[in-house]
């Protein structure tokens, strides 16, 4: 049994591994072909493949426990997406970014050719608030890569929800671009400055990722089945992935996309676990953080 619930969660983290190009190509589509003269065009992401219409919700949580390791004024606050199967799409489309996390996101990379609010016009396939299917489903937990807000994960969240699994993509606060809280804060991007290791990002993320499995286990007794667990991402978050399934045994797999382990790993995962990485033009293997 154990085997079969393993083999089944990490079918989870195949799919997500064949999403990853899309969703970056779509990104690097979004920047090259919306120019002020196009500026009304509308930028659908790919549609999910599964069977299921695509339901998602936004939790804040706050680890009353933990100040904030970046900005230590208060306790540790993070958004979170929930994606999950839903029985109709019912309700408003998802919004992918607001006008200041687009903002936000391209002047962090320097990218001034296309309008700020860009992003804006990204298209989900997500509705707000639909009715979930009735039964307990394997859940897949994702963490984005450093400067990365979890919407940048839309479309492998929503085409694993399409095909019954739940999934939750967590803001890392101030190591996203931008993070809005529904007071209307928004948090920058505070370790993108520099200074700060990948050893030291990990750590604190294998707490964030803790947390909130905690949060959402116990907020969805009744639609996430506890015995199928996958925790997968991208870049330094695929680090924190591995980091975080040495810590809870409650993971049964995971994977890291493109991305490298910091700090090296000193002992085996015991359970399945997945390494996708991009080849340069050399064909040499090569990592990001």
């Amino acid at each position: 049994m154990l085997a079969a619930r393993v083999s089944l969660t990490f079918d989870a983290v195949k799919t997500l591994t064949r999403k990853t190009t899309a969703l970056l190509a779509g990104v690097a589509a979004t920047m090259a072909l919306v120019t002020p003269a196009s500026a009304s065009t509308d930028l659908p992401l790919p549609a999910p493949t599964g069977r299921h219409p695509v339901g998602e919700t936004q939790l804040h949580l706050v680890d009353e426990s933990r100040t904030d390791p970046w900005v230590p004024t208060g306790p540790r606050e993070l958004m979170v997406s929930v994606w999950y199967p839903a029985t109709v799409a019912r309700g408003d489309r998802v919004p992918y970014a607001s006008a200041e996390e687009s903002r936000l996101l391209l002047d962090l990379y320097g990218i001034t050719t296309v309008p700020p609010d860009t992003l804006t016009r990204v298209r989900t396939h997500a509705r707000v608030g639909a009715p979930p299917v009735l039964r307990r489903v394997p859940l897949v937990v994702l963490s984005p890569g450093l400067a990365f807000p979890r919407w940048t994960l839309t479309t492998l969240a929503e085409d694993l929800a399409s095909r019954g699994y739940m999934v939750v993509g967590v803001d890392h606060t101030y190591e996203g671009a931008a993070v809005t809280f529904p007071d209307g804060r928004v948090a920058p991007c505070v370790v993108c400055k520099g200074g700060t290791s990948g050893a030291a990002i990990t750590a604190s993320r294998v707490l964030d990722l803790k947390f909130v499995l905690d949060k959402v286990l116990r907020r969805f007794p009744h639609l996430i089945d506890p015995t199928r667990i996958a925790m997968v991402g991208h870049s330094i978050g695929g680090a924190a992935a591995a980091a975080t399934m040495l810590a809870d045994p409650r993971v049964d797999a995971g994977a890291n996309l493109d991305g490298s382990f910091q700090p090296a790993l000193t002992q085996d995962l015991g359970r399945p676990f997945l390494l996708v990485s991009a080849e340069d033009r050399t064909g040499t293997r090569r990592g990001r953080t």
